[in-house]
């Protein structure tokens, strides 16, 4: 038994003396470890920094979503109390017209382009 205490004390004393050697060392491993852990993590600085840009992006298609709402909203309002919008639409993209009014369609490829001011 007595050699079996020796051979453990001789082991713990190595043990000792290798981590009074090289302690350090490990420990500035560890540092090392534990920094490239936190920059390139799963959770680290990039993927923060990832999910930060992912989210900015999603809250600005969500707010052109929100604008775009809006303004279907209007149109739905203005549709519904405004003749003259549904007349013009009726006029434009159906091609109806008043009694008495002739509607002449000239094609596309002899129609001048259009000016941004359109007069009534």
């Amino acid at each position: 038994m007595g050699s079996t205490k020796l051979k453990k004390m001789d082991a713990g004393e190595r043990f000792g003396a290798l981590l009074k050697q090289n302690g350090r060392v490990l420990l500035g491993l560890l540092v090392v470890v534990l920094v490239v852990h936190d920059i390139f993590g799963m959770h680290g600085y990039l993927a923060m920094r990832r999910t930060e840009n992912e989210i900015k992006k999603v809250l600005a298609g969500l707010e052109q979503l929100n604008k775009e709402n809006l303004e279907l909203a209007q149109e739905v309002k203005e549709l519904k109390t405004d003749p003259s919008k549904i007349e013009n639409i009726a006029r434009d993209e159906l091609g109806l017209a008043r009694p008495g009014e002739v509607i002449i369609k000239i094609p596309q490829s002899r129609q001048l382009p259009q000016s941004s001011t359109r007069k009534p």
